[in-house]
């Protein structure tokens, strides 16, 4: 009788199905399919002609294979435009100011979150107070800077030449360093415990070999995001090389989209060129999703 003084009857044990089973699952599909529907509705499109393509747009049809299909459409950007040349300056320009911009603003980083110097809490304060200025503000100024900087040159002897204007290198170096890309760094590399520096200055081991043995190693997540986060501004970049470039030989893909609205506009040879300088970001995305969002995750729970 003692035993069973005070203890509540027992009941069955029920399994309660709430709203959390099923609502973040659900919710992820739904999201996923409203952003995927522009892309389905983009690559469906560039495989049908103009008049097929404007009809579609008023059904469902427009998200289905449905009609007549081909590949005339890609075909006819090239034959309008130099897209092979444009997709390749993206590319050759994109890639290097991620591979400069992870060197340096990692270096930046490591800097400020692990080295102890005068003026350190300054300096950062300065570089995130650069995040509220607008690339538009200081696109005229910046103009005029690389108009008047110097460069070596080889052709036909070696000399100095003046100004940056109609090169790759104008639309890759003012972009290497930046201020979101070292606040990052900064903010991780803080994370990691300080005691490995010490054990491996102990050791003999010099700074460079810290970063680049130890915290380079151990900061993958960081340097994936950093590297979707700087590679899609330098994809699509317009502004600044309608500014600074002239010739098709070094334009990007975004210049490129302006051969499609001159004379005759052809929707479809549009959505195909679309869908050609979307794939690069898709296939970028995909490769590195997960230590992205492993970096966002560990960026929200770690102080």
């Amino acid at each position: 009788m003692s035993g069973t003084i005070g203890r509540a009857p027992s009941t069955p044990t029920r399994r309660r199905m709430s709203f959390g089973t099923f609502g973040p699952p659900v919710t992820r599909v739904l999201l996923a399919i409203v952003f995927l529907f522009p892309i389905l509705l983009m690559f469906m499109s560039s495989l049908k002609p103009t008049e097929q393509l404007l009809s579609d747009t008023r059904s469902w049809r427009a998200f289905l294979p449905v009609g007549h299909l081909s590949f005339e459409n890609y075909r006819g950007v090239f034959r309008r435009a130099p897209a092979g040349r444009f997709l390749f300056n993206s590319f050759l320009v994109s890639v290097l100011t991620v591979l400069l911009g992870l060197l340096v603003n990692s270096l930046a980083g490591f800097s400020l979150a692990r080295l102890r110097w005068r003026g350190q809490k300054f300096v950062l304060t300065l570089v995130i107070a650069t995040l509220i200025v607008p690339f538009e503000v200081i696109a005229i100024p910046l103009l005029f800077v690389v108009n008047k900087l110097p460069w070596l040159h080889f052709s036909g002897g070696f000399g100095v030449e003046q100004g940056w204007i109609n090169s790759y290198r104008v639309q890759i170096i003012p972009f290497v360093a930046n201020a979101f890309s070292i606040f990052l760094f900064t903010q991780h590399f803080k994370s990691l415990p300080v005691e490995l520096d010490e054990a491996a200055l102990v050791d003999g081991a010099s700074w460079w070999h810290i970063y680049s043995r130890l915290i380079v190693p151990l900061s993958g997540p960081v340097f994936a995001t950093v590297s979707i986060l700087t590679f899609l501004p330098a994809w699509n970049q317009y502004l600044w090389p309608k500014m600074v470039t002239q010739s098709e030989s070094i334009r990007p893909v975004m210049i490129g989209l302006q051969y499609f609205f001159q004379l005759n506009i052809q929707w479809g040879e549009i959505m195909a060129y679309l869908s050609l300088i979307t794939v690069p970001v898709l296939i970028l995305f995909v490769l590195l999703q997960r230590a992205f969002v492993e970096s966002i995750a560990s960026t929200g729970v770690k102080g």
